[in-house]
């Protein structure tokens, strides 16, 4: 349950706001001292002989400072949790006043209904989730969600069946005889994703369309929560997945499967998970949002030291958070690809959490996934996409805490994105871009 701090509401003059006040320079001597490397202030103790500092009494708080202290976080076992569980490791989230728990949860949709239900404030979440929670697609309570900060780009990948190796390599249209054979044998491949109208979910069917394999109507795309990926596998249940990692690692060392394609070789920096919160909750709660956008600045800041990489796998790890070996998460964070058909890569496009204006809420972000929703026939041609992006992608928020901050970002980007398939998505064209592809569910 939340806890709330009640503030006094003393006037200008009182020595309350006077001893605030010097609390609030104090701090920010703090902050700018960690910044530098120069020797920190002691916050504890009284900034001049009167000890006015230390007189403040227990349990305030700054006016400027979160509205709720204590922020319970989702997250699901991927390596991209990872700004969370290091803002709140190393102390990040308590920097900015944020009492942090971070809690596991089984799937995506049980962190959509933890989420919504208010049994925890923020999370980690699928970027199309907060997309299709706002318009209540397939089935959901409708329920706006908004998304303040993206927390990384690329890293996620396609893995196929190891008895498909040397069959299909990174071209889908490989897969397009086995899938009709299967078809016509009456036992349709399987293939698995993660949540219907997430990011998994839409890279396995652009994968599959691009070879000219219709998701809805040549195969059975199943939902999987990605920790089960490889059980799954192993016994059979399915012809390839498409996950974060480290699954798709850990699929090649237990010798189950391959990597066919990652997704950033199907689109390069993609944006990938997100920092979501209720509508209502950052209505209420600014000060409470741009806090735990600045602890996560700080985290992401820290993860793209690629000399950090070591330990945040060490940490994230754990059991409360991966559980899953270190080494078989590191490789990949490294750029080192082994794809276990005999393909190796040192790729540069391994997942950032901060380079290349990596966290801000582009809104053509949420427009390209209203293309493929409506390519899929999960919406149809009325859908808003201009505003809809605008309602679920809060910029806004984001570019305050940053210029609280200090910190110069990229801005708002509309150029048009490339994809492996030759296809360009022109954010000022949607309508245009999702009925120009030959493979759909259109009715």
């Amino acid at each position: 349950m939340r806890r709330y701090r009640q503030r006094p509401t003393p006037n200008d003059d009182s020595p309350l706001s006077i001893s605030r006040r010097k609390f609030v320079a104090v701090a920010g001597a703090v902050g700018a001292a960690m910044m530098t490397g120069c020797e920190p202030v002691d916050a504890t103790s009284s900034s001049s002989p009167d000890g006015e500092l230390g007189a403040v009494p227990p349990g305030t708080v700054a006016t400027d400072g979160p509205e709720i202290t204590d922020i319970k976080i989702g997250m699901i076992a991927l390596t991209d949790c990872s700004p969370f569980v290091i803002a709140h490791e190393k102390g990040f989230f308590k920097k900015y006043g944020i009492n942090s728990t971070v809690s596991k949860g089984a799937s995506w949709a049980a962190i959509r209904d933890a989420l919504s239900n208010d049994d925890i404030q923020c999370t980690h979440m699928l970027i199309g989730m907060p997309i299709a929670s706002t318009m209540g697609l397939l089935g959901a309570a409708k329920k706006p969600l908004v998304v303040p900060w993206l927390i990384n780009r690329n890293g996620q990948a396609i893995t196929l069946k190891s008895d498909l190796k040397g069959k299909v390599a990174d071209d889908p249209k490989a897969l397009k005889p086995i899938v009709d054979a299967a078809k016509a044998a009456g036992a349709p491949m399987t293939f698995a994703m993660t949540f219907p109208p997430g990011t998994h979910a839409m890279w396995m069917r652009y994968y599959l369309g691009a070879g000219d394999i219709n998701p809805d109507k040549d195969v059975s795309l199943v939902t999987i929560p990605p920790p089960q990926m490889i059980a799954n596998m192993k016994v059979g249940k399915m012809d390839g997945f498409c996950v974060g990692e480290p699954w798709n690692a850990r699929a090649i060392q237990d010798e189950i499967g391959f990597t066919s394609i990652t997704t950033q070789d199907m689109w390069k920096d993609h944006p990938e998970k997100v920092c979501a919160f209720t509508g209502e909750f950052a209505e209420k709660n600014p000060r409470t949002v741009k806090a735990v956008l600045k602890a996560l600045h700080e985290a992401s800041v820290w993860l793209d030291d690629m000399g950090n990489r070591p330990e945040q796998c060490q940490i994230v790890s754990a059991p409360t958070y991966i559980n899953c070996p270190a080494e078989a998460i590191l490789g990949r964070m490294q750029g080192d690809y082994d794809y276990g058909d005999g393909r190796t890569k040192k790729d540069p496009n391994y997942m950032i959490f901060s380079e290349r204006n990596c966290n801000y809420p582009q809104a053509k972000y949420a427009t390209w996934f209203l293309t493929q929703y409506r390519r899929w026939g999960m919406v149809d041609g009325s859908v808003d996409y201009e505003g809809i992006a605008k309602q679920v992608m809060r910029a806004d928020l984001y570019e305050e805490a940053m210029k609280e901050l200090g910190y110069a970002h990229g801005g708002a980007n509309m150029d048009p994105e490339a994809l492996f398939d030759g296809k360009v998505f022109d954010p000022t064209k949607p309508e245009e871009y999702a009925t120009s592809f030959a493979v759909h569910s259109m009715v």
